[in-house]
Order: C-alpha cells, then sequence, then structure tokens
C-alpha cells in the first residue's frame, strides 16, 4: 500500500529544462545544486560532465563540444549551480535573447513568374562593361527567363516577348531584339522535364512484362 501511496507521475514531477537528458540527470543536477560544501559540488558537477561526455564518446574531448555541455548543464540548474566552470559561463538573459528580425525582400517585382533573382542577375549583368562576357551573361540571362516563363505558361513562348521583358526589367540597357539574337527552343526546356505520365506507363509496361511471375503459388 505505501508503494501504491509513493508513486512518481509526471504530471506531479517538475518539467524538465532539457528533456533529451530525462529525469535522472535532472535529479543529478538538483542534488548539485542542494550540495552546500562548494568543494563537493565541484566534484559532482565533473562527474556530472563526465556522464554527459560519454553519452557521445567521440565529442567529449572536443574542447567546443565541452563548452556545450558546461553551458546545458547551467541551463538545466536554472543557473542557480555556483560551480568553477572551466569556461565562461553564459548568461541567462544572453540566452533568453531574442534573434534580430530578418530582413526579407520587399518589393514586388511586375513578373513574379521569373523571380526576384533574376533581377539581380539583369543589374549585375548591367554593371559590367560591354563585352563577350557580358553578352554571354546576357544571352543566359534571358535563357533562364525563357526556362522560368514556361514553366508558369507551357504553352509555347515568342522570343521577342522574352527580349521585351528583359529590356523593360533592364530599363532599356539590354536590347536583344535588336542584336538578333535566338534563345534555345522551347522544346528543349520542355523535353528535360520529366512528366509524370511517362513514369506511369513505364511502371505499366513494367508489370505486363512480368506477367504471372511472382505470385505465389499454392
Amino acid at each position: 500500500m505505501n508503494l501504491v501511496e509513493n508513486l512518481e507521475y509526471n504530471t506531479e514531477r517538475s518539467q524538465l529544462i532539457i528533456p533529451e537528458y530525462g529525469r535522472h540527470f535532472q535529479k543529478m543536477v538538483d542534488y548539485a545544486v542542494s550540495i552546500e560544501d562548494k568543494e563537493e559540488r565541484n566534484k559532482v558537477a565533473q562527474a556530472i560532465i563526465s556522464v554527459m561526455g560519454n553519452l557521445q564518446p567521440h565529442l567529449r574531448d572536443v574542447p567546443d563540444f565541452q563548452h556545450k555541455l558546461w553551458d546545458q548543464l547551467f541551463i538545466m540548474s536554472d543557473f542557480k549551480l555556483d560551480v568553477d566552470s572551466p569556461f565562461p559561463i553564459t548568461s541567462k538573459e544572453l540566452l533568453q535573447q531574442r534573434p534580430d528580425p530578418l530582413e526579407y525582400p520587399q518589393n514586388h517585382p511586375k513578373y513574379r513568374f521569373y523571380g526576384n533573382n533574376i533581377k539581380r542577375m539583369i543589374d549585375v549583368a548591367v554593371s559590367w562593361e560591354k563585352g563577350d562576357k557580358r553578352d554571354g551573361l546576357e544571352y543566359a540571362i534571358a535563357n533562364h527567363m525563357k526556362k522560368c516563363y514556361l514553366n508558369w505558361n507551357k504553352d509555347v513562348v515568342d522570343d521577342q516577348a522574352i527580349f521585351a521583358h528583359l529590356y523593360e526589367l533592364s530599363d532599356g540597357q539590354i536590347d536583344l531584339a535588336s542584336d538578333g539574337e535566338n534563345l534555345t527552343e522551347s522544346g528543349q526546356f520542355l523535353k528535360n522535364k520529366p512528366t509524370k505520365s511517362n513514369r506511369s506507363n513505364n511502371s505499366g509496361k513494367k508489370s505486363q512484362r512480368t506477367g504471372g511471375r511472382g505470385k505465389k503459388r499454392y
């Protein structure tokens, strides 16, 4: 009867700070915090760090990993453990500090199917001096725009439409229409894209070839 009355339920236990180490590790840390003698606390803390390192023996001798273990020890003690750490103790405020929000691009391009990177590539091409290198980049950008356009619209796209968009996005600084350039054929882009129908047909043919083989016979 006494054993039943002394049972511990998870709902009655304190919440684990780092659940990956489990309940026993948390009890070991709580015991270390309760020790009054500092020398004894240091010994217990070193023993806990050693056991934590044994969980990942291939990393326990790496200096950065040792620093991580000590940080986790202080975190599990809610920064109440007063021991001599071989590493600088990270403050609770620093760990709880939130990172600065990321700056996401807020531009809304007119032709969204090209993506934001196309505009960056065009700006780079415009900054280069005119020559063969810039001509090659401009042609590569136009081909990539055509590929992006086909991903959005499966119909065959006219090269003149790509040249017009490129001329507009570059503020009139890139004009491939006047050079008489021809881009890669649309069929080449579409041919390189795998289709689901081909995969389904191949699987169907495979099943036909196998026939009745593989069935159990009784």
